[in-house]
């Protein structure tokens, strides 16, 4: 043999060991996505768990196994698009082996794994290996057969059409009651032999049959919301040929390029899985929907031309506005954009002028309490994110606060209620022993008060900052006025804000742990009224104020930990089943409760919340099966374990401020959008050291508990020398604590 031919047999040898190692994750150093473990919280403490999720960053197309959960024994099928976060999965694709295959085939299955770029594994009623590798608008699956007789594979649409073209098939399925539609396209790299067809209807499928010698499959396939043309176009746009490796290893580089944007040096590997699987779950919203410069818009249900400007969607603001937007403002500043202009866009094709509240690929479906979107607008423009029309914008969210009912879950305009809250500046609650007639209010989810008060106020402290932002100043100075308005609800006894019927008396009697009934929903939201006695974020320092100054705030904070469920688990969580990951009183497991551990800064006592954060982050969220505390919510609770790993977090969306917490690891880089790097940087670094002994920014020494945006976004370098007792002096005097209500008078 030549030195030659010996050269390029090793060089292709060299190739495919490399490329293999691609797949299989064998590399001498880990890159991020090494770490990501979608199995984390696949198990939920109560409620929804996580998803295995297989998907590129925000992109169309996202899996994952079709089963309740991780315990689940069987998979139903393989899916082919989640058309909403945790939600409806439209079309499946069933291979099959032998004679005809059934209606439905739960399969028996065997050596998964799942990484965000690639899913395998053996359904083991056929003996067949599966592997899928997605890209953004299309996907591919491997099948090999390993039994006898003859290959088959079905697809099905539960709600629409299917039809069959030489080795291709096409179609549609309505989402559920919705008019929207989703569109297949799908290849097959084998001739087919034989096909049976059910064009339409519920339970649409079509059967392709194989030859009897053909033991591998390749099915590629793109999806599609404005037609099967267009589903078509996408495929072959991004999947070009059978090749699922290539696919694979496009779609690993992807994720090391987003996950990348955050680099972290010392801690454990369980630190690092537990921070990149959180920077994972953070991309699972939104998503973008343009196709080629078009885009489905369920909210009038027509195809528009973006313009430019990609469209997303699938966002649930009460859950995203405190750490998944914040989060995107610093490293993806343009995308950030993009999405406030989409909610424009959502805004202006609705019937009714209003800033979305949970909009959906079929639309908004109006969830949870308050309107947040405007926390969205305020934060990025205070954060300098100003690629959308503002104006436009402000007449969205002045419009859902003042025109829509403030009632929870409910698209209706505003009535009575709505009206005693802008006389009288909060919402009612019912009197003991009254019943329900207002129509607006949903049965189930009731009137929530103090929650839509609460959260309402702080809405409107949002919309004044637009205003002012705007030269509004009327409007700037009465929505700032109403912000004010907790005040209204506060007990001055008790010191809870507590429900207030129309009568103007407190409802009574009245218990802060139990009283409200299911999910707390006659006063509060999914939690009780410890949690939401800290709902004020926009005012802390008055709050602390109200609580009768700094040490009563610190006293009633720890008392919050220590005061016990005071029933059994079983009957506290029956009634309030949303109020998991407790420590006492305080539950880790809904978003009301995340920024509540870095409020003992804003009383001068930041060492409280170096302990506290530290000691949460180790209870609650774990490399395991159940290591997310309660309902994560497509990375709203995920985005502040990322902040809370890197040592800072945005307690006030609408504030260009980071209160600093404790951070983990020794050296974190941010990677900014214009090239810049802020840089985290822990001296005397351990595990152990979660106490700031001093800090400085930028090489000048720093006695602040918390930054501003600007001094993140010019780049530069945040410095803490750490130990394991704590500093008390350190960022506690009454200069050094962070700002609260008026930013612009604080910052001129």
């Amino acid at each position: 043999m030549s030195v030659s031919k010996r050269l390029i047999i090793n060089v292709a040898l060299f190739l495919a060991v490399a490329s293999g190692s691609i797949l299989t994750g064998c590399r001498s150093e880990k890159e991020p996505v090494d770490y990501v473990n979608p199995y984390i919280g696949n198990i939920s403490h109560l409620l929804v768990p996580t998803y295995p999720t297989v998907h590129l960053p925000n992109s169309m197309l996202r899996v994952y196994p079709r089963r309740e959960d991780f315990t689940g024994n069987k998979l139903n099928g393989l899916p082919v698009v989640v058309s909403r976060h945790r939600g409806y999965s439209p079309f499946s694709i069933y291979p099959f082996q032998g004679g005809n295959a059934p209606e439905y085939i739960d399969y028996e299955y065997d050596n998964e794994k799942v990484t965000p770029y690639l899913y395998q594994v053996c359904l083991q009623n056929i003996g067949a290996d599966v592997r899928f590798a997605p890209s953004h608008q299309s996907a591919i699956y491997e099948i090999q057969f390993g039994g006898d007789g003859t290959p088959q594979l079905v697809v099905k649409s539960n709600n629409g059409s299917l039809t069959v073209d030489g080795n291709a098939v096409s179609g549609y399925e309505q989402l559920g009651e919705y008019a929207t539609k989703a569109y297949i396209y799908l290849e097959v790299d084998q001739p087919v032999v034989s096909q049976e067809v059910n064009t339409q209807g519920q339970s649409a499928s079509a059967s392709l049959k194989f030859a009897d010698n053909v033991k591998k499959l390749n099915v590629r396939y793109g999806i599609s919301y404005i037609d099967e043309a267009q589903a078509k176009k996408n495929l072959k746009r991004e999947i070009a040929s059978s090749d699922l490796d290539a696919v694979a290893e496009k779609g690993r580089q992807v994720w090391n390029e987003a996950l990348g944007k955050i680099e972290v040096q010392g801690s454990s590997e369980e630190d690092k899985t537990i921070f990149y699987t959180s920077f994972y779950r953070f991309y699972e919203r939104m998503i973008c929907m343009s196709e080629d410069g078009r885009y489905y818009s369920g909210f009038d249900g027509k195809v528009h031309n973006d313009e430019g400007i990609p469209f997303y969607t699938d966002d649930w603001l009460w859950d995203t506005y405190r750490a998944a937007h914040p989060l995107r403002t610093i490293i993806e500043p343009e995308k950030e954009s993009h999405m406030v202009n989409s909610y424009i866009r959502m805004s202006e094709q609705m019937e009714d002028y209003w800033m979305p509240t949970f909009p959906e690929v079929v639309g908004d479906v109006r969830g949870m309490n308050s309107n947040h979107g405007v926390a969205v607008v305020a934060d990025c423009y205070a954060k300098g994110v100003r690629g959308f029309d503002l104006e436009k914008a402000y007449r969205a969210c002045k419009g859902a606060i003042t025109e829509k009912t403030l009632a929870p879950w409910s698209a209706k305009r505003k009535g009575e209620l709505d009206e005693f809250f802008v006389q009288e500046g909060y919402f009612p609650a019912l009197a003991t022993g009254e019943e329900e007639t207002v129509p607006e209010v949903h049965p189930f989810e009731r009137r929530q008060p103090v929650s839509v008060t609460l959260g309402t106020v702080y809405d409107e402290w949002c919309l004044a900052q637009v205003a002012n932002a705007l030269g509004k100043e009327d409007e700037y100075r009465y929505f700032m006025d109403r912000s004010l308005n907790y005040k209204k609800i506060f007990h001055p006894e008790t010191k809870f804000f507590h429900p207030k019927d129309k009568y103007g008396q407190f409802v009574q009697p009245f218990d802060y742990r139990y009283s409200g009934g299911q999910g707390a929903r006659g006063a509060y939201a999914e939690n009780n009224g410890w949690i939401y006695r800290w709902d004020v974020p926009h005012n802390v320092g008055d709050l602390i104020q109200m609580m009768g100054g700094n040490d009563a705030f610190v006293s009633e904070m720890e008392r919050m930990y220590s005061t016990p469920l005071g029933r059994s688990k079983y009957d506290f969580f029956a009634q309030i089943p949303d109020h998991t990951g407790n420590v006492g009183q305080f539950s880790m497991a809904n978003e009301p409760c995340l920024h509540i551990p870095y409020l003992y800064n804003y009383a001068g006592q930041p060492w409280r919340t170096q302990k506290r954060i530290r000691t949460l982050l180790t209870q609650w969220f774990r490399n395991d099966l159940m290591g997310v505390p309660g309902d994560e919510d497509g990375g709203g609770m995920t985005s502040f374990v990322v902040f809370s790993y890197l040592g800072f977090y945005p307690v006030t969306p609408g504030m260009p401020v980071y209160v600093i917490g404790s951070p983990v690891f020794e050296q974190a880089t941010v990677h900014l959008e214009d090239g810049k790097r802020f840089e985290v940087v822990c001296h005397n670094y351990s595990p152990e050291n979660k106490y700031i002994q001093s800090a400085k920014l930028n090489g000048k020494e720093w006695n602040r508990s918390w930054f501003t945006h600007d001094d993140l976004a010019k780049g530069g370098k945040l410095e803490f020398v750490m130990g394991d007792r704590p500093n008390k002096q350190w960022a506690s005097s009454a200069d050094a604590v962070p700002p609260s209500f008026e930013w612009n008078k604080h910052n001129n």
